[in-house]
């Protein structure tokens, strides 16, 4: 009955949105121009059809052009002043560790990154693993695909685990696979499949209660 807090990372136990994600879709652009022979409005429809289409651009690409996932995983997150990016906020690591129970993080990012950002935030020792777009069979979240394995190889049971994210289209897989859920964000009224939903990962120790889990410490 021990829980198990799977989280994901970019936006939720950092902020991405201010320098690193400007940088990552530029670097997506750009690889479809070079690779694809496309201008930058042509690259940038393409992106855009891919993601309405398929929920990322990765799955348009492999499917229609026969992209190494590989290839295009490495040339879109290469960050060379990713310690300059990574904001990382006072209190985190206290935090984590005041949360009972075993620590995942699972995130649509290739491995590379997410250990580098990780270790940038002083946070990676906590995880007993790192699952990422990798091991979901380059399937994102919120394809259940991904979960499902991560399930089977941690012999989790999803009954068990809570969702850390502040995506709802992926806390709405994580419910229905039956998971609790908690969306890192403000929203003016809270869906019914987020049990609980904090401003920042932060707030989880005290948080954590309303959903029948009491922090350390």
């Amino acid at each position: 009955m021990r829980r198990t807090w799977i989280f994901d990372l970019d936006n939720t136990l950092h902020n991405a949105g201010a320098h690193i994600f400007p940088h990552m879709n530029r670097a997506m652009t750009q690889y479809l121009q070079d690779y694809l022979n496309l201008d930058e409005a042509g690259a940038n429809a393409l992106r855009e059809r891919y993601w309405l289409r398929y929920g990322a651009t990765l799955q348009g690409l492999m499917r229609h052009h026969g992209t190494d996932p590989d290839h295009f995983l490495w040339h879109t997150h290469q960050f060379p002043a990713l310690h300059q990016m990574v904001l990382r906020s006072r209190g985190l690591r206290a935090a984590l560790q005041r949360l009972p129970g075993r620590k995942l993080v699972y995130s649509n990012a290739p491995a590379h990154y997410t250990r580098k950002v990780l270790g940038l935030l002083g946070i990676a020792d906590l995880f007993e693993r790192v699952f990422t777009i990798e091991h979901a069979a380059y399937r994102p979240k919120p394809d259940p695909h991904g979960f499902r394995r991560l399930f089977r190889r941690m012999r989790l049971n999803p009954a068990n685990c809570i969702m850390v994210e502040d995506s709802l289209e992926n806390l709405k897989t994580a419910r229905k696979l039956g998971m609790k859920t908690v969306l890192v964000g403000a929203l003016p009224k809270r869906p019914a499949y987020v049990d609980l939903s904090v401003a920042s990962v932060l707030e989880l120790p005290r948080a954590s209660r309303r959903i029948g889990v009491r922090s350390e410490g």
